[in-house]
């Protein structure tokens, strides 16, 4: 019988599933998330990256640590188009909250469209960002945390954990549809993440935004695409790929593109 657990976490809907006997493997991985989200978001005041951000440099923790460098890997990788430091360009496109608090429209601040690319020097666990740079890990991180809430359940049995839409299953098999389309996937070991402009969406001025950045111009992402899909060995490098393949990047994985017209382009071997 398949034990089920919700909760709310960074800003989205959080659905463990289990084949076992949860026993108090539910609330860790409950736990897990909170504690992460409480170090990795930029939207808490008092989280480790918000002190990073405001201090400049800071001494991190573990967490921050792995999530930063795992970051500037995919920025040095993908040339780009993954980058962590889009915070500023995220903040003038009007992101400057939690997504359920933003305001639906307002001013349209365009005119100071951020740079991203910003650098960030790291020296063992010393963090240290370049001038008027400061970090957003908010894709990154929440695929961390269901890596990590994955690992917490697999030790008592097979498991998919869902933070919208983000999921990693260890064991059995998981059916797995796809927003957009007649297709679900089956998931055992592995992960899927859909970056997309459909979902956290809002107006400045005359102009829709969306959260998703490219770095090439500090501003949302102008694209056909409406999301893609991508299938990796984590939620971690399944978030990285996911925002890659959106922006337009080669990737060589399992992914499903979904245009503004309907139109879905199955490739990396899907079809």
């Amino acid at each position: 019988m398949i034990a089920r657990h919700t909760f709310r976490a960074m800003g989205t809907e959080v659905e463990l599933l289990l084949d076992g006997e949860p026993s108090d493997r539910f609330e860790a991985a409950e736990a897990e998330f909170e504690r992460l989200e409480a170090l990795l978001s930029r939207f808490r005041p008092d989280s480790e990256l918000s002190r990073l951000n405001a201090a400049g440099a800071l001494d991190a923790g573990p967490d921050l640590l792995a999530v930063t460098e795992t970051a500037l890997a995919a920025r040095e990788r993908s040339r780009g188009r993954f980058d962590p430091t889009v915070h500023e360009a995220l903040m003038v496109a009007g992101y400057d909250r939690s997504f359920e608090l933003l305001v639906p429209d307002g001013e349209d601040r365009t005119a100071l469209a951020s740079r991203c690319g910003g650098r960030v020097d790291i020296d063992g666990s010393h963090i240290t960002l370049g001038r008027d740079v400061r970090l957003d890990l908010g894709g990154i991180a929440k695929g961390y945390a269901v890596d990590r809430a994955a690992t917490i359940l697999d030790e008592v049995g097979p498991c998919l954990v869902n933070a919208g839409g983000d999921l990693a299953a260890r064991g059995g098999r998981w059916p797995v549809g796809l927003d957009g389309t007649d297709l679900v996937l089956e998931l055992a070991d592995g992960a899927i993440a859909t970056s997309g402009r459909d979902r956290r969406r809002w107006r400045r001025g005359n102009d829709e935004r969306h959260h998703l950045i490219d770095p090439a111009t500090g501003r949302p992402a102008v694209t056909d695409l409406l999301h893609v899909t991508v299938i990796a060995p984590t939620a971690v490098e399944a978030e990285i790929l996911a925002k890659i393949a959106f922006l337009g990047g080669d990737v060589e994985v399992p992914r499903v593109l979904v245009r503004a017209d309907g139109t879905v382009t199955l490739a990396g071997g899907l079809g």
